[in-house]
């Protein structure tokens, strides 16, 4: 870390914006530069002081920058490293923060050069929120960040990144992309999915009588739609297995209940309230819920 000089984060929304706050306070003397390509979110961000510089040419904010961060939506990468490769500097390290990496790793490695050094990251942290008037810095606190890596990821990138995430407050964990993606679409995306189609599968005049229970069911449905849509799209094989599954759920609980058998039907639900049980137990335990 002591090597860390300046740090540039490429799209200023709520995640970029809470990364630049933060750096500014648990890394004094490290130089922040935020980047959109947006005028008025620049106009915002320089309102709300998020960085030490606000750049408006995508070239130059990466100039001279030691780590790349990468928060824009991942269908952006791909373009956004072939616009940026010659500008960074031998030895930069560029990484991202987006839910899926099996492709932004096949990205950077076609057009990133050699003497760049990419390694994935997933921070576990956001709100339903978007935009750089709602980022704050102890939006990683006591969260969790996933680094992704292959044989050929560079062994002190990684290293420098456990450092730099774990300074803004996060547990890091390594994994590679493929396993990255095949957990996430299962725990992360396929919610989403879910609730949406639990929002979408009522009218709006039913949904006026729903009770907190709903609301707490359906709340991820609330996030931004093109973010999402990029994230099932750089998703799609392990997302769809995991509707798959989804569906021979319901169809057990369908058949047991059309056909009036209580047994089974406690039988899955009892199933269902036991694993989660589970699942919260460990959490508290890892102190990653307040219990």
């Amino acid at each position: 870390m002591k090597d860390l000089r300046q740090v540039t984060v490429i799209g200023l929304g709520l995640l970029g914006g809470s990364i630049t706050l933060r750096v500014l306070r648990s890394l004094p003397g490290v130089k922040t530069v935020g980047y959109t390509h947006r005028p008025s979110t620049r106009s915002k961000a320089k309102q709300l002081a998020v960085a030490t510089e606000i750049a408006d040419d995508i070239n130059k904010s990466v100039s001279g920058a030691d780590l790349v961060i990468l928060a824009t939506p991942i269908h952006t990468f791909e373009d956004i490293f072939g616009k940026i490769h010659d500008a960074l500097s031998d030895g930069c390290i560029v990484t991202d923060i987006g839910s899926t990496k099996v492709l932004p790793h096949r990205w950077a490695a076609k057009k990133l050069p050699e003497t760049i050094h990419y390694v994935g990251s997933h921070p576990i942290a956001g709100s339903e929120q978007r935009g750089i008037e709602f980022a704050r810095d102890d939006l990683f606190d006591q969260t969790t960040c996933i680094l992704t890596t292959t044989k050929k990821t560079n062994r002190q990138a990684v290293q420098t990144l456990n450092s730099f995430w774990s300074g803004l407050g996060c547990s890091v964990k390594l994994m590679t992309p493929t396993d990255h993606d095949r957990i996430f679409a299962n725990i992360s995306h396929l919610p989403h999915v879910v609730a949406a189609a639990l929002i979408n599968s009522n009218n709006n005049d039913d949904l006026k009588f729903a009770g907190k229970g709903f609301i707490d069911t359906s709340r991820i449905a609330s996030g931004p739609a093109n973010i999402w849509a990029d994230v099932l799209l750089t998703n799609a094989d392990n997302t769809t297995k995991g509707i798959d599954k989804i569906i021979a759920e319901l169809l057990k609980l369908k058949k047991a209940i059309k056909g009036r058998n209580k047994q089974q039907i406690e039988n899955l639900l009892e199933t269902a309230r036991k694993k989660r049980s589970t699942l919260i137990n460990y959490k508290i335990k890892k102190e990653d819920l307040i219990s």
